[in-house]
């Protein structure tokens, strides 16, 4: 495959997933008139953001370290000090500095101390 032909390909494949990704956020917007009324559904939809936060974040952060003991200390350290309403700078430092602690623990055990 040439060099044209391979940017040709990109570019279309980007199309496409600029086709897709508009209508799939267009199309429920033009069905329902920009308006939901019910408040059954509003209720759902205001949570769908938190939900698909949580699930593209946790299982990276219980994976992004040396070890999974590690990674769930940082992120019970981050989950308590946020449901205690912590800035988020305050949130993260804390979790990476857990994180840290808990490697070094985790190297000289393993070395023997």
């Amino acid at each position: 495959m040439d060099s044209a032909s391979g940017n040709m390909t990109f570019f279309l494949y980007l199309a496409i997933m600029v086709l897709i990704t508009y209508a799939v956020r267009a199309v429920p917007f033009a069905l329902t008139g920009g308006r939901i009324r019910n408040p059954h559904i509003r209720a759902f939809l205001d949570y769908i953001p938190y939900a698909v936060l949580t699930s593209m974040t946790v299982p990276m952060g219980l994976f992004a370290t040396g070890s999974i003991i590690s990674a769930a200390a940082g992120l019970a350290i981050s989950v308590i000090l946020a449901l205690r309403k912590k800035s988020l700078t305050e949130v993260a430092v804390a979790a990476c500095i857990t994180v840290f602690i808990a490697e070094l623990i985790l190297k000289h055990i393993g070395s023997g101390l």
